[in-house]
């Protein structure tokens, strides 16, 4: 019987208890703003839940409001609240206290009034186009009189970072936002991959609440452009630049006759058909008026010819639920630029077991030597040729950008000829130092970068004329380089690196594809690493990899404390909703990210559910020896011994014996399954493997995986219906590799997972001991384990638990799970596994009783069926 005051979830059919559980500990977390780490295995109807869950808050909760604000609007406040006097008088006027009136109660209906005034002001004016769309931060450098105006910096006005006037904004940023509009409590969620979007976005179609809810799915310009011409550039970056550039010609148009009818010299611009006033704002309220994937949405938007990427965006503010990809969401900067406003909205993260390498990955930079020389020369060829029209401070920054370049390739320079394979790790300051720029201020260069577009500009620059003298390759950077500083002995490195380049440099097609590989904007890459190289000194680590080759010197930025990059959404949002279908295990996670991030443990709730099939359709096996007696112990020192490898091949032929349908074999590296399985061929073993089932192998290259997994469902769907000599197939694959994640090895396609060892990381890498050592200093010591030795325990499990869960996909599915080491017997271990596995696994010291419960299990399974 429901309780009193109960929230009520729609659902599309009778919902399993968990999945209650499930919305109603998600409804609590929203409602009292909490951070909530919620695991729910694949096959239990998570994303039904998180929508249906969800909603019903989001549905309450604007009810709530609406109940509210009649109830103001009818009392005492009404007076007090009109909006019917100008706007003079609302916003002078100031509103009566009352502790029945809430704060944003009269703010909205003072920002409403605002709104509405400036939209009849807007009204009146021309220029429709420009009025409904800030389609880009580009700067509006006005009358284009010089055909080469636009790729000139404009006039850098000021360093004051809390200056909002100045010319790249094209006017006051405050008067900007007075213009946007509002938007209402909505909630984001964002995904791993654009496919997964796809599919929650196909679970909310089939929810009760696909008729009332207003949905827009966003994705970059690469997934949604459907300019055919600007589409067959391929790269993110080119596809970018030449959107942006085709707005900017939009806006820039002018009419290029001179006396005689005669057009003036290049006067002609592109720009895109898809995107006008009209076009777009129909397009955005379709998009408001429906739930549409991104597929759905390219279809419409080339049926009535106008812009998904700018529609969507256009469309934020009113829609209740939006669809994004991680990168959108949890970078800043890409954040602002699509107009994503987390303050007081609801964020859901899916598919957030490796959300820590998600957060560093995205705050990463690499930069090569090639990429630093041809930015420099570029640079400095622009420098050249518009000195006498770049203003002081932009020629007086673009001497220190081209300083602080010059000092990194002097790093670089100073590694050629050293020992070959080498890493160093350096703290930012450190690094700073050994590159002689610890007197720039990189927080003003960067400002600089971000306001003056200078990258965007040099990318118009060289596009403009390449092949008119001007050259994108290192030689030019290399004379006015040694020209310019051939009496200062600071250079010697610089100019060592740039002849060791230019001398290497592959002639032929190898030049062109080089040239191919840098042409993606060069000085982008190092704004990035400019970037990067502002973070706090113990936040990070500058890598410098030599790899015995010119072309493969390079730096990378390590990022050691992502949670400085999550605290600003932790303490922007209303509630972080952490979701997966595997979190396990969660200390780490709240030690590095939430902890870390400021987030008190009041704030934060668990909630894990088991799985919704019969506790009979598992059988979690830990096998601590083999057949012959052989104990399993897949250490560093055993595993490449004879011994353990034909074990291990003779376990994998008794359970190949009693298993019906797919067997996949996980192993802990790709090094490792090319050395077992050559082993095996040379013994033998292999051969005796392929006569009970067809063997496949994890392909190389990803875009061979679906070929191979088709091929494989097909040998077993045949094997079931034609009999024969085969009883399925077996699958060799790697852990972390291209079958360990997203793909379901449902029904017959993985009747038994096997995890051969266990996949702990590299503990010689030079990048992961510096993140252990940067977690014993800064996080707290417990369990009589040490931070860093805990990340590597947990970076294994987590492996090995999305690789085990590929199996069981729904409710009537079955399967069994053998861990191949004894190690995986020890509680602490044991203890990281889901709850739904570590529930029903039995640990066997012997290989006799483990085959016999394995045999059993399958006789059961096909009685059953029978």
């Amino acid at each position: 019987m429901e309780e009193a005051g109960a929230p009520h979830f729609p659902f599309p059919y009778q919902p399993y208890p968990i999945q209650e559980q499930f919305m109603q500990a998600l409804y609590g977390a929203l409602e009292h703003g909490k951070v909530g780490i919620f695991e729910s295995p694949t096959g239990t109807g998570k994303s039904l839940s998180l929508i249906c869950g969800a909603l019903s808050w989001l549905r309450d909760h604007e009810e709530k409001r609406r109940q509210e604000a009649d109830r103001l609007l009818q009392g005492d406040g009404c007076t007090s609240l009109s909006i019917s006097s100008s706007l003079s008088t609302t916003t002078s006027s100031t509103p009566p206290s009352s502790s029945a009136e809430p704060d944003w109660i009269t703010d909205f209906v003072q920002k409403k009034a605002e709104r509405d005034f400036v939209s009849k002001l807007k009204s009146c004016e021309d220029d429709e186009g420009v009025k409904l769309l800030q389609l880009s931060k580009d700067p509006q450098e006005g009358e284009l009189n010089n055909p080469e105006e636009e790729l000139i910096v404009a006039e850098y006005e000021s360093d004051d970072e809390s200056k909002t006037k100045n010319k790249f904004c094209g006017g006051d940023d405050d008067d900007e936002d007075d213009l946007v509009e509002e938007h209402v409590t909505k909630i984001y969620y964002c995904s791993r991959t654009h496919s997964q979007l796809a599919q929650f976005v196909h679970e909310v179609q089939k929810s009760p609440f696909s008729q009332d809810i207003s949905l827009v799915p966003l994705g970059s310009r690469q997934n949604m452009c459907v300019n055919e011409e600007v589409r067959r550039l391929g790269s993110v970056q080119r596809i970018n630049d030449r959107c942006m550039e085709m707005q900017k010609n939009k806006h820039d148009q002018r009419p290029k006759e001179v006396e005689g009818g005669k057009r003036k010299r290049g006067a002609s611009k592109a720009v895109c058909p898809y995107v006008g006033a009209q076009g777009l704002q129909t397009l955005r309220d379709t998009v408001l008026g429906a739930v549409r994937d991104i597929e759905q949405l390219l279809s419409l938007a080339r049926e009535t010819r106008s812009c998904p990427y700018y529609a969507t965006r256009l469309a934020i503010p009113p829609a209740q639920l939006v669809v994004l990809p991680y990168q959108t969401v949890l970078h800043e900067g890409t954040r602002r630029a699509s107009g994503v406003q987390l303050k007081g909205q609801v964020l859901i993260i899916d598919e957030a077991h490796n959300l820590s390498d998600v957060l560093s990955c995205i705050h990463s930079s690499e930069l090569t030597g090639a990429q630093l020389c041809r930015a420099h020369s570029q640079l400095a060829q622009y420098s050249e040729r518009y000195r006498s029209r770049l203003k002081a401070k932009n020629l007086m920054y673009i001497k220190q950008i081209l300083f602080v370049v010059e000092g990194l390739v002097r790093v670089l320079g100073g590694k050629v000829g050293q020992n070959p394979h080498t890493t160093e790790l350096l703290t930012i300051n450190n690094f700073l130092f050994k590159a002689q720029i610890d007197n720039i201020n990189l927080f003003k260069v960067q400002r600089y970068f971000e306001k003056s577009m200078i990258s965007r500009k040099l990318c118009g620059f060289i596009e403009k004329y390449a092949g008119t003298g001007v050259t994108s390759h290192t030689q030019t950077s290399q004379t006015q380089t040694q020209t310019a500083n051939k009496e200062n002995r600071r250079t010697e490195g610089l100019n060592r690196y740039l002849q060791t380049l230019q001398s290497k440099s592959p002639p032929g097609q190898q030049g062109a594809a080089e040239d191919r590989e840098l042409a993606a904007s060069p000085m982008m890459q190092v704004e990035g690493f400019f970037m990067a190289l502002t973070n706090a000194n113990t936040d990070g680590r500058v890598v410098l990899h030599t790899q015995g080759t010119h072309t493969h010197t390079n730096f990378s930025f390590l990022l050691l404390n992502p949670a400085v990059h999550f605290a600003q959404v932790l303490k922007d949002c209303r509630a972080v909703i952490i979701a997966g279908g595997t979190m396990q295990p969660v200390s780490d996670f709240k030690q590095e990210l939430l902890f870390s991030a400021g987030v008190g443990a009041e704030r934060i709730i668990e909630f894990s559910c088991g799985h919704v099939i019969p506790p009979e359709n598992i059988l979690p096996i830990v096998l601590c020896s083999g057949p012959s007696g052989q104990e399993l112990e897949f250490t560093f020192q055993n595993r490449d011994t004879p011994h353990m490898m034909e074990e291990t091949g003779r376990v994998l032929s008794n359970l190949c014996n009693v298993v019906p349908g797919g067997v996949v074999c996980f192993f802990p590296s790709y090094d490792y399954s090319r050395r077992i399985l050559e082993n095996w061929e040379a013994s033998g073993v292999l051969a005796r493997l392929s006569s009970k089932k067809k063997i496949f192998q994890e392909p190389k290259k990803a875009n061979q995986v679906e070929k191979v997994l088709n091929e494989f469902s097909r040998t077993i769907q045949r094997c079931a219906v034609d009999g024969g000599t085969l009883s399925g197939a077996l699958l060799f694959s790697v852990v972390g590799g291209k079958m360990s994640e997203g793909i379901n090895f449902s029904d017959e396609l993985g009747r038994c997972i096997v995890m051969v060892g266990m996949p702990y990381p590299n503990i010689k890498s030079p990048e992961l001991k510096e993140k252990m050592a940067y977690l014993d200093k800064n996080l707290p010591h417990s369990g009589g384990r040490s931070p860093g030795q805990a990340l590597i325990e947990n970076l294994c499990m987590k492996a090995v638990n999305q690789s085990i869960g590929r199996a069981i996909r729904h409710r009537e599915d079955y399967a069994c799970i053998v861990l191949c080491d004894r190690r995986y017997s020890r509680p602490a271990t044991l203890a990281k596994l889901p709850d739904w596995i570590r529930a029903h696994t039995r640990t066997h010291t012997s290989f006799g009783p483990a085959f016999a419960s394995l045999r059993r299990f399958f006789m059961e399974k096909k009685q059953q069926q029978l």
